[in-house]
């Protein structure tokens, strides 16, 4: 009798062919495996509360611990109330939490009620503010403009991370794993691609130094902007190439808001007032809504704008 090969054959080389693969790997493997199937809407929690937290206690935000409890409390009970009352399933709280960080972190004001007076305003616009599924304006956006529009005592702080180029560093980073998990990192980038680069061509033409661009790039509003609201797939355009005109236009409207008309914080005020485009471009470049998890597949586009 011949004797049987130690060779293990083509397709059993290795540990994990074989069945012994490590425990260790096993289970690196499996808790990676699920970061990737988690609700994006985790990891920008995370990241919002770290920027907080953050700016609270090595920036002193000029911020009330019951500003921001209040404004939890508005924000989560409002979201509640009206999943209740329109019979919603499978619609929990995540988005309202990340409205009322996005509102802590943006909004100032000399009073209590503020904050969740406006949290209760933009998550109650979300559900009656709607368009082919989509709610028509970013709740945070929204907020911030309800707060420092209508009610008294309310402001927007838009570098109150001053130049701290490593915490901008963390946003850019963190905020581009975001977006690249909602599947709508070309927002960001095509946004930023056009302000910055607007930006760019105004100090060339008037002779200025290049520190007068990298002082106008240390804003953590405006990553926070770029990589966690204006890329909400919600609120913006389902087809690829629409979601970069949509972006094309923003930075042009902020680019002339600021710098033309010079009123602060263009970005925000744009987004609001290119909000009503989205669905003109769903009308014309039709196709399936962006997600926010990985694992869901994209929800196709209501049958009259279907093609």
């Amino acid at each position: 009798m011949r004797p049987q090969s130690t060779v293990p054959s083509i397709g059993t080389v290795g540990p994990r062919a074989a069945g012994h693969e490590p425990g260790v790997w096993r289970a690196l493997r499996g808790w990676l495996g699920g970061l990737g199937q988690l609700d994006a809407r985790l990891y920008q929690i995370a990241f919002l509360a770290l920027l907080l937290g953050a700016g609270v206690l090595a920036r002193d935000f000029s911020l009330e611990a019951r500003q921001v409890a209040l404004t939890f409390v508005a924000g989560i009970a409002t979201q509640l109330v009206w999943v209740r009352a329109l019979g919603l399933h499978r619609v929990g709280v995540l988005s309202a939490v990340i409205t009322c960080f996005g509102l802590a972190v943006l909004l100032r004001a000399d009073s209590l009620w503020v904050h969740p007076l406006a949290a209760a305003a933009c998550l109650s616009a979300k559900f009656l503010l709607r368009v082919n599924g989509k709610h028509l304006f970013n709740p945070t956006n929204l907020g911030v403009v309800i707060a420092v529009l209508l009610l008294p005592g309310a402001w927007i702080s838009p570098g109150q991370w001053g130049a701290d180029l490593l915490l901008a560093c963390w946003v850019v980073a963190l905020g581009g794993i975001v977006a690249n998990r909602a599947r709508s990192f070309d927002m960001s980038a095509a946004f930023l691609a056009c302000y910055v680069g607007a930006l760019a061509a105004r100090v060339a033409w008037l002779g200025q130094d290049w520190s007068v661009l990298a002082h106008q790039l240390q804003s953590g509003a405006l990553l926070v902007f770029a990589f966690f609201m204006i890329s909400d797939p919600m609120t913006i355009p389902n087809r690829a190439r629409a979601r970069v005109a949509y972006a094309a236009c923003v930075a042009g409207l902020a680019y002339v808001w600021q710098y033309v008309f010079y009123v602060p914080n263009g970005p925000l005020w744009a987004l609001f007032l290119c909000a009503p485009l989205v669905p003109l471009l769903d009308r014309i470049w039709p196709a399936a809504r962006p997600t926010w998890r990985q694992d869901r597949k994209p929800v196709p586009p209501p049958a009259d704008v279907a093609r």
